[in-house]
């Protein structure tokens, strides 16, 4: 599963990158039958004892995850194909290290709100390095110099606040989700498009990077939905804990992704 996740998740980071209107739209549009179909189900238990799992609207997100699946076969992947065949790996590399540079401020504000001075000073000085030293963020000098990045959002930060996940959501192109981090992405939205913009080319390259085993998720899995959907729930809680408790701590390392594990991989 460990494997399994950080593959999953990998989608989540290019299909939930969209506009924050276009995510307003899809959390308004099921937020009245999300509302309906969560009272009818409060306090129903399966027979052995264990609460029902919280996807009330499984079969609508059955729905639009393979709608999201059929886009990046037919649109995606194909423009990605043009990336990788024109762009060298050094630029794909400065590229996504001019990306990562930028999210650093979203992940300072989350950060401060967690309480989380010192990671909110990491990111700072990752920023104001690599903006200045490494040419905009083309050159990752922070990293060398022993900075590492520990990406945080707003999600994260009303979870550690006691803000519940809520409902499994699927949203049209933008992916797996749940209530709670829709709305974190909503509001760093309303706060400013950019870090969404940032978050959308962010997210094309590293998609860009893993593009084959994130496909070969849906044609390895029993049921692609299943593993979509727990894989995003473990990995954001995981996230959530960095690392240290919650979920599963078994994920795998990536030497070439920024970070020495999934608590310092960028989303």
């Amino acid at each position: 599963m460990g494997d399994m996740a950080h593959k999953d998740m990998k989608i989540r980071d290019y299909l939930l990158s969209g506009a924050a209107a276009l995510t307003l739209a899809g959390v308004l549009c099921t937020g009245a039958v999300v509302a309906d179909e969560t009272k009818a189900q409060s306090g129903a238990e399966a027979q052995d004892g264990v609460q029902a799992k919280n996807d009330p609207l499984e079969s609508v997100n059955r729905v639009t995850s393979e709608f999201n699946r059929v886009v990046r076969g037919a649109v995606i992947d194909p423009l990605i194909d043009g990336y990788q065949a024109v762009t060298p790996e050094p630029v794909q590399s400065s590229i996504s290290n001019i990306f990562s540079n930028l999210s650093e401020p979203v992940t300072a504000v989350s950060s401060l709100i967690q309480g989380d001075s010192e990671n909110a000073k990491n990111a700072t000085n990752r920023f104001l390095i690599n903006t200045t030293v490494g040419l905009g963020g083309i050159n990752d000098r922070a990293t060398e110099m022993g900075i590492e990045q520990r990406r945080e959002d707003l999600g994260q930060a009303m979870a550690t606040r006691g803000v519940a996940p809520g409902p499994h959501l699927v949203l049209p192109i933008l992916g797996p989700s749940n209530f709670r981090d829709a709305t974190g992405d909503i509001l760093t939205g309303l706060a400013s498009p950019l870090p969404l913009a940032v978050h959308a080319a962010d997210s094309g390259v590293t998609y860009s990077r893993y593009q084959d085993d994130i496909n070969a998720i849906g044609k390895t899995s029993v049921d692609p939905y299943v593993a979509e959907r727990e894989a995003y729930e473990q990995h954001r809680d995981y996230l959530v804990n960095n690392g240290l408790s919650g979920g599963d701590n078994n994920f795998p390392t990536l030497a070439d992704e920024q970070g020495p594990d999934l608590a310092t991989t960028p989303r």
